[in-house]
């Protein structure tokens, strides 16, 4: 689903970000896939999102969209998305998701 990205949004963005060595990169980002594939889209208040890898296989960006701050915080409480977030984050150096509004769009 593509995203129009505007500052008239009033929702929750949120960009995660996930360093990890090449050699886990494709099992974080299946990791990642099958948690939007089959739980994070479904949940209350999901708008979009998107999944960017950089070319040295050493990040991982997702870029997800909200109705609420709160439907965000909810998804990340849940029991199958703590489960899958301890996994994830036992494969990543680093894994740190942000909360941001947009302020400008060029």
């Amino acid at each position: 689903m593509p995203i129009a990205i505007s500052p008239d949004f009033t929702g929750q963005t949120v960009i995660s970000t996930f360093e990890m060595t090449p050699g886990t990169c494709a099992d974080v980002l299946d990791a990642l896939t099958a948690a939007y594939e089959q739980v994070i889209r479904h949940q209350p208040g999901f708008l979009g999102g998107a999944i960017h890898v950089n070319d040295a296989q050493t990040r991982i960006c997702t870029y997800s969209r909200w109705e609420k701050r709160q439907d965000f915080q909810a998804m990340l409480r849940t029991p199958e998305m703590r489960e899958r977030n301890r996994a994830i984050a036992g494969m990543c150096a680093r894994f740190e998701p942000v909360m941001y509004d947009v302020v400008a769009v060029f």
